[in-house]
């Protein structure tokens, strides 16, 4: 019934073939849905973990007297729905083998930094993770598009998937600002099982999030791959696109490296979006398609409607005390709920 009001809409006769989507209109909504829900649990999480540590550090006297809430600004609710629903709309619209392009960069540059930034581990854990919100999107969309592909009921098993990702982030959302409102208190009278766990194995909450995002993008890294060699009819083909796409990424990945060592983190940060995705985009003009231009330049909206919203996530991660990332961390000063 689906595929039947869906064959209504004109597309083929209207458009050119390189705006046509690859996917049914719904199955792409709710791709961007279940993206857009990644990201909000991961953001809220990350509140919640430098919420925890500013806490800590109030109560042992190494910060101002103020309390926690006190710190931090609670913003409408409309105005974060509203960048839900756009990053939703965004995931959605970008292809899968761009969205397959971003998830491979993100690998790339995460195991690179990794490898270079021994000293200050947990400062690049924590920027890592707030960097790699519009990448955890792609990687979701481009993994649900591998993992149903050619399923008789796609839009039934999105449609699960997608109810079930609502409610986690629903979940996350609550205890975000549970913790916003009430944790100093409830964590000194110990009479809320929420705190009182959270006073307990609140630590282990990053170590958990690198592991689910370790797990995200291995799973993505292998759809990304599988979608991307589907283009191509022969081995010589995929060579040609490999090759300068490793060059130029691995090129870009040292020149981002040695920007962050010399800029403060957000500006980096910033800076380092545009090189990417202006690489990415060169890359795709010369072996690619033009919907896949039209495509990074959505992500270029879409890093920024992420980014911008949690620089102080992003200057919170860049103050930190390098310490070992599986193990308790300073936190911020100042924090505000988006």
């Amino acid at each position: 019934m689906l595929s039947f009001i869906t064959s209504f809409i004109p597309t083929s006769y209207l458009l050119p073939g390189w705006l046509i989507p690859d996917i049914n209109p719904v199955d792409s909504f709710l791709q961007g849905l279940i993206g857009a829900c990644g990201i909000s649990v991961l953001c809220c999480l990350l509140r919640v973990h430098l919420l925890l540590e500013n806490s800590n550090k109030n109560e042992k006297g190494t910060s101002s007297e103020e309390t926690t809430s006190q710190h931090i600004r609670s913003k409408p609710g409309h105005v974060g729905l509203l960048r839900f629903l756009f990053v939703a709309g965004l995931l959605a619209v970008v292809g899968s083998r761009v969205a397959s392009l971003v998830v491979l960069e993100f690998i790339l540059r995460s195991i690179s930094g990794l490898l270079t930034a021994r000293p200050e581990s947990s400062k690049f854990l924590q920027q890592l993770l707030v960097q790699s919100q519009f990448s955890l999107g792609c990687a979701l969309s481009c993994s649900l598009s591998f993992l149903h592909e050619g399923a008789s009921q796609r839009w039934l098993c999105l449609l699960l998937a997608a109810a079930l990702s609502w409610f986690l982030e629903r979940q996350a959302s609550g205890l975000l600002h549970h913790v916003t409102a009430l944790y100093s208190l409830h964590s000194s009278q110990r009479y809320c099982g929420i705190c009182i766990c959270l006073l307990t194995s609140g630590s282990r909450l990053l170590p958990m999030l690198c592991r689910a995002m370790v797990i995200t993008f291995s799973v993505a890294a292998l759809a990304a791959v599988s979608i991307i060699n589907q283009q191509f009819l022969s081995a010589s083909e995929a060579l040609r696109f490999w090759t300068p796409l490793t060059i130029c990424y691995t090129l870009l990945v040292v020149y981002m490296q040695e920007e962050q060592h010399r800029m403060p983190g957000s500006q980096a940060v910033f800076n380092s979006v545009v090189v990417r995705l202006g690489g990415l985009m060169v890359l795709m003009l010369t072996v690619g398609r033009w919907a896949d231009v039209l495509h990074i330049l959505m992500c270029f909206l879409g890093e920024a409607s992420c980014l911008i919203p949690t620089k102080d996530l992003l200057d919170a991660a860049s103050s930190q005390v390098s310490k070992s990332p599986w193990k308790r961390h300073t936190g911020p000063k100042a924090l505000s709920v988006h």
